[in-house]
C-alpha cells in the first residue's frame, strides 16, 4: 500500500482549489485487459515534462506503455501492472524533484 499513500500524498499536496477540479488523476480500465492512468500534471512542477510514447511489449499479457504530452502523464499497461505504472510515476517525479 506504499504506493497509494505516496499517490495520496502528491494528490493532496497539489490541491489548490484549482488543479483538483481538473482532471486530476484518473485510473481506469481498459478492454484489452489492463489500465489505463493519466495524471494532469498542470499547474504542478512537473508541467514542462516531455516525453514520446515508450512501449515495452514483451507478450499479450506482459506490457506497458507511458507517455508525458500536453501536460498530462499517460501509461496503459496488462491487468497486473498497475502498482509498477504508479511506482514508475513516482520514481519520475522523485528524480526530478531533487
Amino acid at each position: 500500500m506504499e504506493i497509494l499513500d505516496w499517490i495520496q500524498d502528491w494528490f493532496q499536496y497539489n490541491c489548490d482549489g484549482k488543479w483538483e477540479k481538473g482532471n486530476g488523476i484518473q485510473i481506469t480500465t481498459s478492454d484489452v485487459p489492463g489500465w489505463e492512468v493519466e495524471i494532469d500534471l498542470s499547474n504542478t512542477s512537473m508541467a514542462h515534462l516531455s516525453l514520446d510514447w515508450i512501449l515495452n511489449e514483451n507478450s499479450k499479457q506482459d506490457w506497458y506503455g507511458v507517455k508525458v504530452d500536453n501536460q498530462t502523464f499517460s501509461a496503459a499497461c496488462d491487468s497486473g501492472k498497475l502498482e509498477f505504472i504508479l511506482n514508475m510515476f513516482k520514481e519520475m517525479i522523485e528524480k526530478l524533484e531533487n
